[in-house]
């Protein structure tokens, strides 16, 4: 039997490894870069990933009394805006398993002046929220580092309210064959370097990219969703795919 037929076991990157090693692994990773890492998402994508997060809060249509989570939250962007547009009637959560990440995010959060944002420290497959507790639910960039995805989107399904809206940002395939060429030069030659040279931790960008690859594609993905109880399911490509925005309802 080959590794990548053993029961229990995962990817990190292009490895396949035991699938209770992920976490720690991961959580390595972002606990290393956690203080670059809001620099080198801009460099990465040459400030474009605030253009993707602005789409993400559009689609996300928040309203005054809402309670949204913002999952694998990193440092606060999402959670900043979420939290003027839920008012004083609502309620933004940010959550992380990561507590590198959480301390980025408090930093980040006072500066902008937000400091009723609760952070919560929590794994997305078995969060730690009483059921139909959100209207909506955001993860941007953090379902691929997930280990078990199905246990994350049943975990998602079940804090949702009726009717309740799940908004996941990853990366994705893009559509056109000469981007990809491009994409794949770019994340193997460039975000290496640019690990080393910025966030001093090549690896964790080379793991950044592999993890990239590793991830379902838009219909895959948007397969796993309805399998895991999501109806209404809609797939927004941008940059030509290169990431790509889910939207599914708890009906």
């Amino acid at each position: 039997m080959s590794s990548t037929e053993k029961p229990g076991y995962t990817d990190f990157g292009y490895e396949r490894i035991p699938a209770h090693e992920k976490a720690p692994r991961v959580g390595k990773v972002f606990s290393s870069v956690a203080r670059r890492y809001d620099l080198m998402n801009d460099l990465m994508s040459l400030g474009i990933h605030r253009l993707w997060k602005r789409f993400v809060i559009r689609l996300a249509a928040v309203h005054p009394g809402e309670r949204v989570l913002d999952l694998a939250g990193g440092t606060g962007d999402l959670a900043a805006v979420f939290a003027k547009q839920t008012g004083p009637d609502g309620m933004t959560v940010l959550s992380d398993i990561n507590a590198s990440m959480l301390e980025q995010a408090r930093t980040r959060l006072t500066d902008r002046g937000v400091t009723h944002v609760p952070l919560v420290q929590g794994n997305a497959e078995c969060l730690p929220f009483a059921g139909s507790t959100f209207d909506c639910i955001t993860i941007s960039f953090g379902l691929r580092n997930v280990t078990d995805q199905n246990a994350a989107l049943k975990s998602m399904l079940r804090i949702l309210k009726p009717g309740g809206r799940l908004l996941i940002l990853e990366f994705s395939k893009p559509v056109y064959p000469a981007l990809s060429k491009v994409y794949d030069r770019y994340s193997f030659k460039v975000l290496p370097w640019l690990g080393r040279r910025v966030a001093q931790d090549e690896a964790a960008y080379r793991y950044l990219a592999e993890s990239i690859r590793r991830h379902p594609d838009q219909q895959t993905l948007k397969g796993m969703m309805e399998t895991n109880g999501f109806g209404r399911c809609q797939v927004y490509n941008l940059s030509g795919g290169i990431v790509a925005v889910h939207r599914g309802y708890r009906l």
